[in-house]
């Protein structure tokens, strides 16, 4: 699609803020306004607009996306959303280690066990560590404090935790990446730490790299839209 449009602005529209195109207000693609909490992210979204060349590349549209997402479907289905997310922390990366007395499982616990000792500290709840793949349920108590924790959470961040929980295979982490000053590449590496630790066995592939510095940026992107829409 070519570029149909010369100015991009951005307008506050009640208790919020809305990008315009040539003075024409912006809709979600489900047809909403797309309305933002903060100007920061309205200001991210324009700029993502401002960024184009002559020739729209929807790829680029990374906040736009969220946005829509978080206004289309988390805010009219938020319980739903919650639902989703849950099943993260039930099987979380974090959790599932190799066997104690193996070099994988001494570097899992010692990335690990500090990340699940915050969460804990945080949540006052209890995670169950497993030693190899047959799933065990974590306390329901646990899972209750973190559906009570997604529950007082606003769309725009539940959008970006569903990216971030999803890419990481783990809430924990998830959560961790959308708090502000949040170390996003220890996090990710975390996240990636079997994946490396295979990759330094038998060496690095392109495009498994291609793909990791990919959902490294998927990952990065979320939690900075969900910054900039705490403003």
């Amino acid at each position: 699609m070519k570029r149909f449009y010369k100015a991009v602005t951005v307008a506050v529209e009640g208790t919020g803020f809305r990008v315009m195109l040539d003075g024409r207000p912006l809709r979600t693609v489900g047809g909403r306004a797309q309305i933002v909490p903060s100007a920061p992210l309205a200001e991210a979204l324009a700029a993502e607009w401002s960024g184009q060349g002559e020739e729209i590349d929807p790829a680029r549209f990374v906040f736009r996306d969220l946005a829509d997402y978080a206004i289309d479907v988390v805010v009219p289905g938020k319980s739903a959303v919650v639902d989703e997310l849950i099943p993260y922390a039930e099987t979380d990366t974090l959790c599932y280690r190799a066997e104690p007395d193996e070099a994988l499982g001494i570097r899992q616990r010692a990335i690990w066990d500090p990340l699940l000792a915050a969460a804990e500290e945080r949540w006052q709840a209890r995670f169950v560590r497993v030693a190899g793949i047959m799933h065990r349920p974590q306390p329901d108590e646990t899972l209750a404090r973190l559906r009570e924790d997604l529950e007082s959470r606003d769309g725009f961040t539940l959008a970006a935790v569903k990216t971030t929980a999803s890419l990481a295979a783990s809430l924990v982490l998830g959560l961790m990446a959308v708090e502000p000053g949040a170390d996003l590449d220890a996090l990710w590496d975390a996240a990636n730490l079997e994946e490396d630790w295979q990759a330094e066995l038998w060496g690095k592939d392109e495009e498994a790299q291609a793909r990791r510095a990919r959902r490294h940026a998927a990952f990065a992107a979320a939690a900075r839209f969900a910054v900039l829409a705490r403003g």
